[in-house]
């Protein structure tokens, strides 16, 4: 986060960002890839009217959901993480926030084929309640920083803290993660495959992006052990709060036509679950106490990434040969 450009990868002075960099490379999926035939099938015969709704504002989420972090990546994060190693990880991540955008564009085309449906799904910021108040969340904490052309005192690095820790921990770690469990609770009834297969990707991708923007936390705290104080923790503490109670909302409206096998309270222990989760990433103390209640997200935790996949693995790494190492801890 220091001031300025360095403009050569020698000498490296953060060699993990280059690995991280050359792992991401290795894991090239294209949406062209997803079957989405038996979704149109189940979502015609299969789905009732409070699954309908649970796909329809989920998919709503989706329109826009990416195109808020592939921003901050862009007008935030890239100019203000100067290391050309961490910048090359920063340029792989905004081509999957793209492929991401894809994804789930072709998701609501395939979806909503009504012109007007998909309309209102594209403009859920503006006219769906729950989806704005997670926008919002996500411009009140992000936005801190947008107006810094440099980071030069010691408030501006706990500002660039904060945006980083909201970008990986609750929009990526919790809005996403949330997101996550709704689809592998309707792929453990059989349901949207396609949409499972990609979201598998998808997963993989996102837990990436949060590694590494743990790893930028961990170094900056590094190198500046008196940023993450006392009254930073208070503001991380606040910050999840807001955004377990954000997305609790959103679980209100997704649940609200009463679908079979989730119910508002598991869910809240999942999002308290999340938190802590990524509250303890950061070497903070869990705050929730919660357990995980849902038994198909068991394998959020795991420590090889690549043992979430149960098909295709391989097809996951294109024209690349040797072992791709997951082995932070997500």
């Amino acid at each position: 986060m220091d001031p300025g450009f360095d403009l050569t990868l020698r000498p490296m002075r953060y060699p993990h960002f280059y690995e991280m960099y050359r792992d991401a490379i290795r894991n090239t999926w294209t949406v062209e890839e997803v079957d989405f035939s038996q979704d149109v099938n189940d979502l015609k015969h299969k789905f009732g009217p409070a699954e309908r709704h649970l796909i329809e504002r989920l998919v709503a989420f989706f329109a826009t959901g990416d195109s808020i972090v592939s921003n901050n990546l862009v007008l935030n994060l890239y100019q203000h993480i100067n290391a050309p190693e961490a910048r090359m990880y920063l340029s792989r991540q905004l081509y999957e926030e793209a492929l991401h955008v894809q994804f789930y564009l072709t998701l609501l085309d395939t979806y909503l084929p009504d012109p007007n449906e998909r309309a209102k799904a594209f403009d859920a910021v503006e006219n769906i309640p729950s989806i704005r108040a997670k926008a919002e969340f996500c411009f009140r904490w992000i936005d801190s920083i947008q107006g810094l052309q440099r980071i030069e005192t010691r408030e501006q690095r706990r500002q660039f803290l904060l945006n980083l820790i909201c970008f990986a921990g609750c929009i990526e770690g919790l809005f996403f993660f949330a997101a996550f469990a709704y689809v592998y609770y309707l792929r453990s009834r059989g349901l949207l495959n396609g949409l499972a297969s990609g979201t598998n990707w998808v997963f993989r991708d996102e837990s990436c992006h949060m590694a590494f923007a743990f790893e930028v936390i961990r170094t900056a705290r590094e190198e500046e052990p008196d940023l993450f104080d006392a009254d930073l923790r208070s503001q991380v503490v606040k910050m999840f709060e807001e955004a377990v109670e954000c997305e609790y909302q959103f679980a209100r409206d997704v649940l609200s036509g009463g679908v079979v096998g989730l119910s508002l309270k598991d869910m809240r222990q999942y999002l308290e679950y999340c938190a802590d989760q990524r509250m303890a990433q950061l070497g903070m103390p869990k705050h929730f106490g919660s357990t995980n209640p849902f038994a198909f997200m068991d394998l959020q935790d795991v420590q090889e990434v690549t043992n979430f996949f149960e098909r295709r693995v391989s097809a996951y790494q294109v024209g690349v040969q040797g072992e791709v190492a997951f082995d932070e801890a997500f």
